[in-house]
C-alpha cells in the first residue's frame, strides 16, 4: 500500500534529534515562551527574510490575530478566495468581519487579481490571499491593487513554507503573513503550532501583547488578548526541521517533476510559471471522473486525498453567509481535484507506480 501520508515515517529521520531536544527542554523546566521559542522566531524570520516572527498556537490563531492587529472597523469586508480551506474564512468571521469570496484562476487555483478588482467596495479593508497547494499567488499585481485602494494584504502561507516568487519567499510578500505548522505541512510540528511574520515593527509589537493575554509584563495587561503561544517543545522540534526545510521542499519538487513529466495529459496537472518556485505541499491533479479515479487507485493500493471536497459556500455552517451567491470556478475545482502522494518519505519508485496507475485509468 502506498499511503497518502504517514506522519511516523515523515518524522523518523528527525527522531534522534527530537528526543535530545525534548529532554533538554524538559530538563530546562521552562515550557512556555522561553529560549526555544525566541530562537525559533529569530530563525524563522531569517528564513522568511522578514524582520519579525511571532509564534502562536495554531495557523488559525495566526490568521485571526493578524486581522485583529490592524483593528479594522467591526464588520469590515475581507476578500478571500472562494476555494480556500475553511480556516481562512473562519478567521475572518471570528475576527468580527465579513468574508467576501473571490473566484480563483482555474489554472493556478489561486485568487484571481481580475476578480479581486470586481469585489472591492468602500467597506473593503483587506485581501487575504492563500498560497494554495504550495504555489504563490500573483503577489506583485495583488500588492499593486492593494496600494491603489489602501488595503492590507494578509498572506495565508500555511501550505507554502519556502515557496518563492522572483526570489522572494512566502511570508514576505504582503503586509503580514500567517503560517501553520500542522504536522502534515512541509514545515510541520508534532502538534499544532503557528506563526506570524511581518516587517512592521508596530504590528509585531502589538502581536506580542495579543498572543499573551494582552500582556508583555506578567500580570500587567495593556490590551485585550488571548492565550495563543507556540510552546517550547514544538518550537524546539520546529528548529530541527527548519534546518531541513529546503531539503524537504527539494525532495517534493523532485517527486512533482516525475508526476509532471510522466502523467498523461488526460489529467490536468499543476501549471508551471516562470519566476515561481512551488514547494508542492500538495500535488493536485484534476479529472472529470475524479471519484472513479480515486476508487481505482485505492484498488491498486494507492491512497489519495481531496483538497477539498466541499466548496466553502456550500458548507452547512457557512452557507448563510453566502446565500444566493454562485462560484462556478470554485465548484469545478472542488468536484474534480485529487491530491496524489508527495510526502518527504515517499520514494521516486512509489511515485512512478502512482503515475503508471493513473495513466492506466485515463488511457
Amino acid at each position: 500500500m502506498i499511503e497518502y501520508e504517514n506522519l511516523k515515517k515523515l518524522n523518523e529521520p528527525f527522531f534522534a534529534e527530537y528526543m535530545t531536544a525534548f529532554r533538554q527542554t524538559m530538563e530546562s523546566g521552562w515550557y512556555i515562551m522561553g529560549n526555544e521559542l525566541s530562537c525559533f522566531e529569530k530563525e524563522y524570520a531569517q528564513y522568511c527574510e522578514t524582520q519579525f516572527c511571532i509564534g502562536v498556537a495554531s495557523g488559525l490563531d495566526a490568521l485571526i490575530l493578524a486581522l485583529e492587529a490592524y483593528e479594522f472597523p467591526e464588520g469590515s469586508e475581507v476578500l478571500v478566495p472562494s476555494n480556500t480551506y475553511i480556516a481562512t474564512i473562519l478567521a475572518i468571521i471570528k475576527a468580527g468581519h465579513k468574508p467576501v469570496l473571490v473566484e480563483p484562476r482555474l489554472d493556478t487555483y489561486n485568487i484571481s487579481p481580475v476578480e479581486i478588482r470586481k469585489k472591492i467596495t468602500p467597506r473593503t479593508k483587506a485581501i487575504m490571499v492563500v498560497h494554495l497547494y504550495g504555489k504563490l499567488c500573483e503577489m506583485e499585481e495583488i500588492m499593486q491593487i492593494a496600494n491603489e485602494h489602501n488595503l492590507v494584504v494578509i498572506e495565508d502561507g500555511a501550505q507554502s513554507h519556502g515557496a518563492k516568487l522572483n526570489g522572494r519567499k512566502s511570508g514576505n510578500l504582503g503586509h503580514i503573513a500567517a503560517h501553520s505548522f500542522y504536522p502534515t505541512k512541509n514545515l510541520g510540528a508534532l502538534g499544532d503550532g503557528g506563526a506570524i511574520t511581518t516587517n512592521d515593527a508596530s504590528i509585531a509589537d502589538k502581536l506580542m501583547y495579543l498572543r499573551n493575554y494582552g500582556s508583555k509584563v506578567k500580570y500587567y495587561n495593556d490590551r485585550i488578548g488571548i492565550n495563543s503561544r507556540l510552546d517550547e517543545i514544538q518550537a524546539a522540534f520546529l528548529r530541527i526541521k527548519l534546518r531541513k526545510l529546503d531539503e524537504i521542499n527539494a525532495h517534493k519538487q523532485t517527486l512533482a517533476n516525475i508526476y509532471h513529466s510522466g502523467l498523461s495529459d488526460a489529467v490536468v496537472k499543476p501549471i508551471r510559471t516562470p519566476g515561481y518556485e512551488d514547494v508542492f505541499h500538495i500535488y493536485n491533479i484534476r479529472h472529470e471522473k475524479r471519484d472513479a479515479l480515486r476508487d481505482y487507485l485505492l484498488k491498486q493500493e494507492i491512497k489519495t486525498e481531496v483538497h477539498y471536497p466541499v466548496a466553502p459556500h456550500k458548507q452547512k455552517a457557512y452557507a448563510k453567509f453566502f446565500e444566493g451567491q454562485v462560484f462556478p470556478v470554485s465548484e469545478e475545482i472542488h468536484a474534480t481535484t485529487l491530491s496524489l502522494p508527495v510526502s518527504y518519505w515517499h520514494t521516486e519508485e512509489q511515485v512512478n507506480a502512482v503515475v503508471k496507475a493513473v495513466n492506466s485509468f485515463v488511457g
